[in-house]
């Protein structure tokens, strides 16, 4: 019998206001971008992984299912430990990417590795997603793909037990996982790759330094020491222990919160030495009024309840964009946020969507060709549509702080990154 409850719309979802400041010190997941890297890497590796205190959330979820089908064992019964013992790959697998790119993008390059054909599919907003760059690059290494005409998703890659490899030149300015795809498999094509990109700037250039980071880690030989051009020879994978460091990313809405209402966030268990972009985000959360600290404790944001306009390039940091926006309607000052025309082809359009969600709710938004305009103006509260997107929810939660009736059209969107969201937030704005 059918799950009566499987095709239910989800319920609207209030974003609770915030009447004090929020004191909130708190042990977040692993980061996703970490743990999806490490998940390919152990999966390519001439040994047993183990993942420490990686993310358990939908996206991760389907990195795991998807190596799984492609004959890898990956033990996920354990939240705080996954094991990740190799196996030869093998074809035919089904791998459903759900929305997450790191599946969609990491995927394919190890589909290719495999001994049958892979098919790839997932939400019906993920074909829309940019894959071309990434799918040509591959044919151009040697790999026969099925695409759609829509030159995404849904696909097949057929593998045939190996990847010649070589030398490609990309356009990677839609996507930085187009190249993080690539290197990370390279260790296993026979010529290993040289990738070039051409064109404008790779976006989030913080996650190309994680990739070759842990590549390194791994025992891959790497050089990405000539501008936009990363060489990852052939060689073999260690399996390892990898130490996933609390994700950033997620812990950016509770430190908007500190700066909206004026109060305190610690994320605790905060590595001295990080893959992820921290000096950015100190350097933004500080324009934005706030106090960021690094100590024992942890990484802490104190606010003082006024939040400050700025003018940024979100680049390397455009994850970061919809929390921002939400920020700058929120500020004492009018903002420019640039840098960031490929989020239009993320979960969402996520520029779009900002402006027309904050408009709607009384700000006074205009799209530029890479970001945003934001001139603050008084809110009120009203529906805010979450595109299936969770940083479209934080957005929304965020604003929700200060004004009132801000209702989510579906706050379980989050879990994609973040299950207890719902909880953990209305948890810290009551003070519990």
């Amino acid at each position: 019998m059918a799950n009566p409850t499987a095709t239910r719309p989800p319920q609207p979802w209030t974003a609770p206001t915030a009447t004090d400041p929020v004191d909130l010190g708190v042990h977040l997941p692993g980061s996703k971008s970490i743990t999806a890297r490490a998940l390919v890497l152990s999966a390519l590796a001439d040994g047993p992984s183990t993942l420490h205190l990686p993310l358990r959330a939908r996206d991760t979820e389907l990195m795991a299912a998807g190596l799984r089908n492609l004959g890898i064992g990956v033990s996920t019964n354990d939240d705080n430990r996954w094991v990740v013992r190799p196996q030869p790959l093998r074809g035919p697998a089904h791998v459903d990417v759900g929305l997450a790119g790191t599946v969609m993008r990491f995927g394919p390059p190890v589909a290719g590795l495999t001994d049958g054909p892979v098919t790839f599919d997932g939400d019906p907003v993920a074909r829309t997603r940019p894959l071309g760059p990434l799918l040509g690059a591959l044919r151009t290494l040697g790999v026969r793909l099925d695409v759609a005409p829509t030159g995404g998703l849904p696909l097949t890659v057929h593998g045939t037990g190996r990847v010649a490899g070589g030398e490609v030149t990309i356009d990677a300015s839609a996507s930085s996982q187009f190249v993080s795809g690539l290197l990370l498999a390279a260790p296993r094509f026979d010529r290993g790759v040289v990738v070039r990109h051409q064109g404008p700037p790779v976006p989030s250039a913080p996650h190309l330094r994680m990739t070759t980071r842990m590549l390194r880690a791994a025992g891959a030989a790497v050089d990405d020491g000539t501008p936009d051009v990363w060489t990852v020879e052939p060689g073999r994978l260690s399996g390892r222990e990898w130490d996933i460091e609390p994700d950033l990313s997620g812990a950016v809405p509770y430190f908007a919160a500190a700066l909206v209402t004026g109060g305190r966030v610690t994320l605790r268990g905060w590595p001295r030495n990080s893959a992820q972009p921290v000096d950015q985000l100190r350097t933004l959360l500080h324009q934005l009024g706030g106090q960021v600290t690094l100590d024992a404790e942890g990484l802490t944001v104190r606010g003082t309840g006024t939040v400050h306009g700025i003018d940024a390039d979100l680049s390397e940091v455009a994850e970061l964009t919809p929390a921002v926006a939400a920020l700058a309607a929120l500020a004492d000052s009018p903002s420019k946020l640039r840098g960031v025309a490929h989020i239009r082809g993320h979960e969402t359009d996520r520029l779009a969507a900002l402006a027309r969600e904050l408009t709607g709710l009384g700000a006074d938004v205009t799209e530029t060709s890479d970001g945003l305009d934001i001139r603050p103006r008084p809110l009120h509260g009203g529906g805010f549509e979450t595109y299936h997107d969770h940083r479209m929810a934080h957005a929304a939660a965020i604003v929700g702080l200060a004004v009132p009736g801000v209702e989510l059209s579906d706050v379980t969107c989050t879990a994609k990154t973040q299950p207890e969201f719902p909880a953990l937030w209305s948890a810290m704005v009551a003070g519990d």
